[in-house]
């Protein structure tokens, strides 16, 4: 029964999103009416928490400090207000739930990240998959002669 109810949830999906988890920075792109005026505005920060994740509608808590206050919004990902979620950098972190980091200061906060490339679909794919091919074809012993 509950295999029947994940797929029914995966086919609910309105539209692909990236594989984030806790510790990752996205860039949360939200529709804002303002009277008759629609505008895009661009919420960036960390992810602290991911919540139902095999859901129809998965949460997920993004925090910030502004001007010195922390701001936290939660945001239902496939939510017809939200026109995009794009990541920013990937991070190594030990927990699910980073809500710790609310206590700590910016600097204690840090994490070891790692870039994400940004592909834009038809531009810069060929880019990206020669530089995957690259990583493939070099050996270990190549890299080794490289860094002396």
């Amino acid at each position: 029964m509950q295999k029947k109810v994940i797929e029914f949830n995966k086919e609910t999906r309105a539209k692909q999103v990236p594989d984030f988890n806790a510790g990752d920075v996205v860039k949360v792109h939200r529709k804002i009416k303002e009277g008759d005026k629609e505008r895009i505005q661009i919420f960036e920060g960390l992810i602290i928490a991911v919540k139902g994740g095999q859901s129809s509608s998965p949460t997920i808590t993004v925090r910030k400090v502004s001007n010195g206050v922390g701001v936290e919004i939660i945001v239902p990902v496939f939510s017809p207000n939200i026109e995009k979620i794009e990541m920013v950098k990937k991070a190594k972190v030990r927990r699910a739930k980073l809500y710790y980091l609310r206590g700590l200061t910016a600097k204690k906060s840090r994490m070891k990240y790692k870039n994400v490339p940004v592909i834009v679909p038809g531009e810069n794919e060929a880019v990206a998959e020669a530089v995957v091919e690259e990583k493939k074809e070099e050996t270990p012993e190549e890299a080794v002669v490289e860094k002396k």
